[in-house]
């Protein structure tokens, strides 16, 4: 969600995560074709110390980084780290998706700004 977002408002991104799913969330699907962005043919990607090393900006949703990624790849991180702290929308209802969805679309929003 946060990748579609920051294209949608000019912003260069690239989502990855630390445990992949093989696709994307249908609930995700169904919340964000709400918005009128398609990202049903998004395949999920690993993150990577080269993602990171490209990166201007590391943004996570909440989850722990710090049990998951490696300490060279924390390290990396930890410059350019912000965590928005946002509930994993997996097994989550449309309602709740949307919610987590447009905290997302809201954040992104203000970093477009910056």
């Amino acid at each position: 969600m946060a990748q579609a977002f920051a294209e949608k408002y000019g912003l260069k991104a690239s989502s990855a995560g630390t445990v992949p799913s093989s696709r994307v969330n249908p609930v995700v699907v169904e919340a964000m074709k709400e918005k009128e962005i398609d990202v049903s043919k998004n395949v999920p990607k690993l993150l990577t110390s080269d993602t990171i090393n490209r990166a201007s900006l590391v943004v996570t949703m909440g989850c722990s980084v710090e049990e998951v990624c490696p300490k060279p790849m924390l390290a990396q991180m930890q410059k350019k780290l912000i965590d928005w702290n946002l509930q994993d929308p997996k097994g989550k209802s449309l309602a709740e998706v949307r919610v987590i969805r447009d905290e997302i679309e809201k954040r992104v929003i203000e970093l477009s700004k910056t």
